[in-house]
């Protein structure tokens, strides 16, 4: 094994948002910093790059989002109900969302430090736009923002990697793709730099730091089956191939101690014949989150979850894991023509299974591996459960629900009798993983022990503590970004101080 004589104040192991945000903070800091990411150049970016670029942050008016978002006209701003979204409210969401488990110091750090870091990113180069295509309805004349997440980055998850990686060079920072690391160099339990596989030849690196924020273990079959459970390596991945868990491993075998929701994850309904992993080109039209406004059956016939129990931004991330429990790890959403209008527009790509019909009997024929005569019944004991009488109002929670079913439907229950009716084959895409390691509010990894790991620090995906069962839409980012910035800072204070000390 060769030795790099190059010398590094800091190393960052990954390509995706929080890697980068880690090393442009790291850089700010006055670190020489070296970017390792896997992935080849046209692959680089992480989950990030498949993400569509919204960014749940804390705000308390408009004057937020526009600033932020720069070029907005004045017709645009009268145009909008930006409302507000406090960081009381946010810590309720996450308080909510994850059963009240979510790590206290950890989620304060995220809270309260995201709109700092929205405005951060900004001044490297990234771009943001209000969420006028998903989070946006029309109310009395005026786009209202519902759900938390108003600001997205323009270009997507695309222009979000490619604007940090375009600030990572502004700023001479290093990178080497095609990197693969495979272990962390270490002594007397400090972490001193890296093991990396380039071109074919394997060498160590060393650093007075090192941040890891390579993802979760979503990509990696086996280790889905092992922690997530029986089922689970059916799973579609919705992002990278190369989130396998490397990181994870790497830490756990120098005694890093593994905390947060181990057995759970981020998981969607998802297009069910879909690539086994993302494909930048047609992955966004896998997506099937129009699901509020349908009834959803599994191969038995039957529905099994309440598809109107919130808005679509506090639930999405969880039906993944109740479809992959269904027989044959499959369901259908089943559309009447009221509602049809209000399908987002990944159903009306090419990518989509979808069948069509101008009766209910016919629709049933052409719904695959269903068993017909449930799904009938199915259908006809629903339509005698909806309360006609509250009115149907897909911006807010309408209280249209049914009545003396066993699985409820709490809102924007529509009969199903109007033709022509559709119905989509969903199945479970995996986003990214819960279970990560443990912290300090400085980013610093913590061993068995319960002390800082010297010189080893991490963001991302394997920060542990954060989601647990559920996550709202659009925090991954927004705590990549969050805890990227926090690790890289945190990093080159270390190195410093390793370089001052020697």
């Amino acid at each position: 094994m060769n030795t790099s004589t190059d010398k590094y104040d800091v190393i960052i192991v990954g390509g995706g948002n929080a890697a980068l945000c880690a090393a442009l903070s790291a850089r700010e800091e006055g670190a020489k910093v070296l970017l390792l990411e896997r992935a080849t150049r046209s692959d680089c970016g992480g989950n990030s790059a498949y993400t569509d670029g919204a960014m749940r942050f804390a705000y308390n008016g408009a004057e937020d989002i526009i600033a932020l978002s720069g070029d907005l006209t004045p017709a645009e701003i009268a145009a909008s109900d930006f409302g507000a979204y406090t960081e009381a409210q946010f810590f309720d969401d996450m308080a909510r969302i994850t059963q009240n488990r979510t790590d206290p110091d950890l989620c304060e750090i995220l809270v309260k430090n995201s709109n700092a870091t929205l405005r951060w990113m900004q001044r490297n180069g990234v771009k943001f736009m209000p969420n006028y295509g998903r989070q946006s309805y029309r109310v009395d004349g005026k786009a209202k923002f519902l759900g938390g997440a108003t600001i997205v980055v323009r270009g997507g998850g695309p222009g979000l990697i490619e604007a940090l990686y375009k600030a990572a060079e502004r700023k001479s920072i290093e990178i080497r793709y095609g990197a693969w690391v495979q272990d962390l160099a270490h002594s007397d339990g400090s972490v001193t730099g890296v093991v990396v596989r380039i071109e074919g030849s394997t060498m160590t690196i060393s650093a007075g730091a090192v941040v890891l924020a390579c993802g979760g273990f979503e990509a990696n079959t086996e280790w889905r089956a092992r922690y997530l459970g029986r089922g689970w390596d059916l799973a579609k991945v919705r992002g990278t191939k190369y989130n396998t868990g490397d990181g994870l491993a790497m830490a756990l075998r120098i005694g890093a101690q593994p905390y947060g929701h181990w057995s759970g994850c981020h998981a969607v309904e998802w297009e069910r014949y879909a690539t086994d992993f993302g494909d930048p080109a047609v992955t966004p039209n896998f997506q099937r989150y129009s699901y509020p406004y349908a009834i959803i059956v599994n191969a038995n016939g039957k529905r099994f979850l309440d598809e109107g129990a919130d808005f679509r931004n506090y639930t999405y991330a969880k039906y993944g894991h109740i479809v992959l429990e269904q027989p044959g790890q499959f369901a259908w959403q089943i559309y009447d023509s009221k509602v049809l209008h209000l399908l987002r527009d990944e159903y009306r790509m090419k990518q989509v299974t979808r069948v069509r019909a101008d009766t209910i009997d016919e629709l049933a024929d052409k719904m695959e591996d269903v068993d017909k005569e449930q799904f009938l019944s199915t259908v006809k004991e629903f339509n005698a459960a909806v309360n006609k009488d509250a009115p149907f109002n897909s911006n807010v929670k309408d209280g249209r629900c049914t009545s003396g079913l066993a699985i409820p439907k709490s809102n924007w229950a529509n009969t199903i009798e109007t033709p022509p009716f559709e119905a989509y084959a969903v199945t479970c895409g995996v986003t990214f993983t819960y279970g990560g390691l443990r912290i300090t509010t400085g980013g610093q990894v913590m061993n068995t022990n319960h002390e800082p790991v010297p010189g080893l620090f991490t963001a991302g995906e394997m920060v542990g503590g954060i989601f647990y069962f559920n996550c709202p839409a659009a925090t991954g980012l927004t705590s990549g970004a969050v805890f990227g910035r926090l690790a890289g800072r945190s990093a080159a204070g270390f190195a410093r101080s390793v370089k001052a000390a020697a």
